[in-house]
């Protein structure tokens, strides 16, 4: 049921090629390769044919190429930086130059860390510029010998671009200069995302190296790339390193190394990855078997994107307005310069981008697998987006860095979506994807006024400088999408809706409100009380609901304190498998037990008292990239979880002598001098949410529906530890502090909302429209509900919450200032 569209990120692995590979490794013994015995003679000779295999598969011989074997494109990236023979700055003769395309992936831009301790300068070159710089130098300059290196992709990772081959041997020749400076060039063809879906003609277009990774051409074995060198500038390569096998003699007592003689292994430091090298050759047998070769994946990955890219760009809102903004150079008409790749961003009815963090999770509702953010390259980024350097620095001022979910800043977008095809991809998953798209864009619920209008203008930006490779007629303008194109959409377009992913959240978790807020008077003067009480013993099991509850150092006491891994130790969520709501566990503290119950299961019951003893195993877990100190709960509660959930999977719980100190948050404005302490929870101790925010939500919900919908279920789906009854909706998104009784809290944030609220917690079944319906009606905004925090304890004994108690808030002192929300989805586990 999944619709995989990352291929650029990784292909996936085909049935028969694990089958293929498992049986050679069962009929066979191979051995290290670097003993004489009879099982490693056949390694090194298996090895070695792998090695002709894959010149072999890029059109050249062991004449003119070696093969070294690396951990993958980047370890190959960085040999060459190490290994290149660089002239540095201060020398008689004239230094060495690095330069790369700004287009380029950030293991290439980061070869520049290398030179620049080498004393060597890089210059970085944009793409539009390569093709100014076509003047040769004069006579007199030529014959100089300092190496330089010229750095392209064959196939831009971010936009799927096809920069010209032709470029190698212009560049080799002197007929195309990157910079004006004497000097011999070398190129570096960067064929990482290329080679995936395209065949590379070593013996028509020799680069001098050409890194590689495997798993982007077969989906596995991962860890496993390799450099090509061209042999004529092999034996100018340097190493200083030298590791186990790499090595003809050496002494340990005296500095004497001599090398080993071929290139491979003076370069293949220590055991190479031997059974999966050996994977490599039932790789290209599979894809040779499957496709009929490189030629033909080509082809048919192209004519899907084509059909792809045709779709979206006429897709168009009942106003004209474009439903994506397509980031490319080329018009997808011409396989030999667009590659599978389409990259994009979606808009509003008013050209205002939607973050994409917000799109990936609505696809992932649909099992839409796409990539998002800036893909490892920045460049690209800031040349489509228009970002300038400044924005860059800024975002990272605001909170942004790579690879997080913070997908606008003031409003603009700090990456993009990215789908990609393979050679297993088929037409519906192209149509699909579109489905996607025109269903979740193109609803007839246009007319909806959502709940609360935060938008934007924006003005729509998009750089006119960018190279073209277009070498054919432009597509037609107008393109009619039939249902019978696309299959039929119109009853899902109705069902699932209008969606609008969320703009930056309002406030990051983790920056406290501002330390100056005064209390404000509020809208109404009727009393605010807290009106349920939940804690969830086991993350993401079900609530147990309490009159009052005593309160911890963590938060509610026993709130979160265990969760469910699976068989690798990692925590399962209901994102995972929403059985877990089934499982319903409930605190008896006189008994110091906690009893768990599942339908059709006999109740099993846990001791509260820590079990640090010599029989608990102590581990390591991580918990929303927080490290925790936890232990297991033993086999029998394993057994039963696992029987229920039908998977292996185990029980662990934090242990309480380290918490202190390994799951904390430094929050700002709660305390300078005291670190929060955390259980298992996201993000902050408590999560409150307010029954008439809920009211609002679900007449909204309803009439989406077109059917009644329980206060009860809504509640139970927001998983909240405290529900408030407050006079007016939302107006818990205006406090900066509330107290209860003797308790103080501070609101730290809003909650951004992920699937979870999509699954019943009576039933385990999703839903997708609740989500849908949440970002509608908030305006384009997922928050629901805020976060608190309060200061440890001071007093022995523990504080109680209880149902009826009230709630006295303190206003923001401001509540138009708004930061960007920290990088996760900070739903409550």
């Amino acid at each position: 049921g999944i619709t995989y569209l990352d291929h650029a990120g990784s292909a996936l692995f085909p049935e028969s090629l694990l089958k293929a590979f498992t049986d050679d490794l069962r009929n066979n013994v191979y051995g290290n390769p670097h003993s004489q015995n009879i099982s490693s003679k056949l390694t090194y000779d298996t090895i070695e044919h792998v090695r002709y295999r894959i010149l072999q598969h890029f059109q050249t011989t062991a004449e003119d190429y070696t093969v070294i074997f690396t951990s993958g494109c980047t370890a190959a990236l960085k040999l060459i930086a190490e290994s290149f023979p660089w002239i540095p700055e201060g020398t008689k003769q004239p230094s060495s130059r690095f330069c790369y395309l700004t287009d380029s992936h950030t293991s290439v831009v980061g070869m520049r860390g290398i030179t620049a301790s080498m004393n060597v300068l890089s210059v970085p070159i944009k793409p539009k510029e390569i093709l100014l710089a076509k003047s040769r130098l004069p006579a007199e300059e030529q014959n100089c010998t300092t190496p330089h290196l010229f750095s392209y992709p064959a196939q831009s990772n971010f936009s799927g671009t096809k920069y010209p081959l032709s470029w190698i041997q212009d560049i080799k020749s002197g007929k195309l200069c990157p910079l004006k400076i004497p000097g011999r060039w070398f190129v570096l063809l960067d064929a990482a995302s290329y080679v995936s879906s395209s065949p590379l003609d070593l013996g028509v277009h020799q680069a001098d190296f050409i890194p590689i990774s495997f798993y982007k051409i077969f989906g596995f074995p991962t860890g496993l790339g390799a450099l090509l060198v061209n042999n004529r500038i092999a034996p100018l390569l340097r190493k200083t390193y030298f590791g186990g096998g790499t090595a003809a003699a050496y002494l340990a007592g005296e500095d004497f190394y001599f090398p080993r003689k071929s290139i491979a292994e003076r370069f293949e430091d220590g055991t190479v990855s031997f059974l999966d090298i050996i994977a490599l050759k039932h790789g290209f047998d599979v894809l040779e078997k499957l496709t009929g070769g490189m030629e033909k994946i080509k082809q048919h990955t192209f004519a899907l994107a084509h059909y792809t890219y045709t779709v979206l760009s006429n897709l168009k809102y009942a106003n004209g307005a474009p439903v994506v903004r397509i980031y490319s150079d080329t018009d997808f008409s011409n396989p030999d310069v667009q590659g599978p790749i389409i990259n994009f961003n979606v808009l509003d009815e008013n050209g205002e981008v939607l973050g994409f963090s917000q799109v990936d999770s609505m696809a992932s509702l649909h099992n839409i697998h796409v990539r998002t953010g800036c893909f490892c390259n920045t460049g690209a980024c800031q040349m489509h987006l228009d970002i300038s350097n400044e924005d860059i620095q800024r975002n990272l001022q605001a909170g942004h860095v790579c690879g997080d979910n913070i997908d606008l800043v003031d409003g603009r977008p700090t990456g993009s979506v990215r789908i990609s095809f393979g050679y297993m991809s088929s037409f519906e998953d192209a149509q699909t994807f579109l489905n996607f798209i025109i269903a979740t864009r193109l609803s007839k619920s246009e007319a909806e006024i959502p709940l609360q209008s935060v938008t934007k203008p924006m003005t729509e930006s998009v750089p006119n400088d960018h190279l073209s490779f277009n070498n054919a007629d432009k597509l037609s303008p107008v393109l009619q999408t039939s249902d019978r194109e696309l299959g039929t959409v119109s009853s899902e377009a109705e069902t699932i809706g209008r969606w609008q992913p969320s703009e930056p959240e309002a406030e990051s978790i983790r920056a406290a409100v501002s330390e100056t807020a005064v209390p404000t008077c509020r809208k109404g003067d009727k009393p605010i009380t807290i009106a349920k009480i939940y804690l969830y013993p086991i993350k993401s099991c079900s609530a147990f609901e309490v009159t009052e509850w005593p309160v911890g150092n963590q938060g509610l006491l026993y709130d979160r304190n265990w969760m469910v891994v699976n068989q690798n130790g990692v925590c399962m969520t209901q994102k995972q498998e929403p059985r877990l709501c089934l499982v319903n566990p409930s605190i008896d503290l006189k008994q110091k037990i906690m009893v768990i119950r599942a339908e059709g299961m006999d109740p099993v019951s846990v001791p509260l008292e820590d079990n640090t003893g010599k029989e608990a195993v102590i581990c390591e877990s991580k918990v929303c990239s927080h490290r925790v100190k936890t232990y297991d709960c033993g086999e029998s509660i394993a057994g039963w979880l696992s029987t229920f959930l039908g998977r292996p999977c185990r029980l662990i719980r934090q242990s309480s002598d380290v918490k202190s100190k390994s799951h904390q948050k430094n929050t700002k404005g709660l305390s300078s001098a005291t670190n929060i302490s955390l259980s298992l929870v996201n993000e902050a101790q408590y999560l409150l949410i307010n029954v008439a925010s809920i009211l609002q939500l679900k007449e909204h919900i309803s009439a989406r529906l077109k059917e009644p919908l329980e206060i009860e279920e809504l509640i139970q789906r927001f998983r909240a530890n405290i529900v408030v009854s407050a006079p007016e909706s939302f107006e818990e998104e205006e406090w900066a502090e509330i107290s209860i009784g003797a308790l103080q809290f501070q609101v730290v944030g809003p909650c951004s909302r992920c699937q979870i609220i999509c699954i019943d917690q009576q039933s385990g079944e999703r839903n997708k429209e609740i989500l849908q319906s949440l970002s509608a009606a908030r305006g384009r905004k997922t928050n629901f509900g805020v976060y608190l925090m309060n200061q440890p304890l001071l007093s022995s004994f523990s504080d109680i919450l209880s149902v009826g108690s009230q709630v006295l808030p303190v206003l923001k002192e401001n509540t138009e200032i708004q930061r960007p929300t920290s990088s996760e989805e900070k739903c409550s586990g």
